[in-house]
């Protein structure tokens, strides 16, 4: 009897853990795209890695999930079956959500920060750097004569 329990009770575990991964299980879907030839499939596909998804933090519209990033998938290719070139994509897409969307963004005076922060907080470490090992490298004072003849003394001992 207590066989047959505990086979009971192990078909039971494995139905109730089947059945609570099959309703944790989310597929998301899948673009699918037919473009008139290669060229516009390999554009597609770089200007998708290119722009960066508005919601996500750092994924682009290609590796996304978001409604946003399908629906800015589906924009891309709508532009591309129009004829519209990759730039003028691009720009319709920083018109539309702003610098953040490009991965690399055009130098302008509002991204000149992020262009040149990084090498002028290097160029400041450095100097911090330089002055702070340039003190140590000075010459320690001359000892005056006095102080040479104490040390003579101590050495002799």
């Amino acid at each position: 009897m207590t066989t047959l329990f505990k086979t009971l009770r192990n078909i039971a575990a494995t139905l109730t853990l089947t059945l609570l991964c099959l309703f944790t299980v989310q597929a998301s879907p899948v673009d699918t795209y037919t473009f008139p030839d290669e060229v516009t499939k390999i554009r597609f596909q770089d200007l998708t890695y290119e722009l960066r998804c508005p919601k996500c933090q750092n994924q682009n519209l290609a590796d996304s999930n978001s409604p946003i990033a399908a629906d800015l998938r589906a924009e891309v290719y709508d532009m591309l079956l129009d004829g519209k070139s990759d730039m003028e994509i691009m720009n319709f897409m920083v018109d539309r959500y702003g610098d953040f969307v490009l991965y690399r963004p055009k130098v302008n005076s509002t991204t000149y920060i992020l262009w040149f922060g990084p090498v002028v907080f290097i160029l400041i470490g450095a100097g911090v750097i330089f002055l702070f090992t340039r003190k140590k490298a000075e010459q320690p004072a001359e000892l005056s004569e006095e102080q040479k003849q104490q040390l003579k003394s101590i050495l002799k001992d």
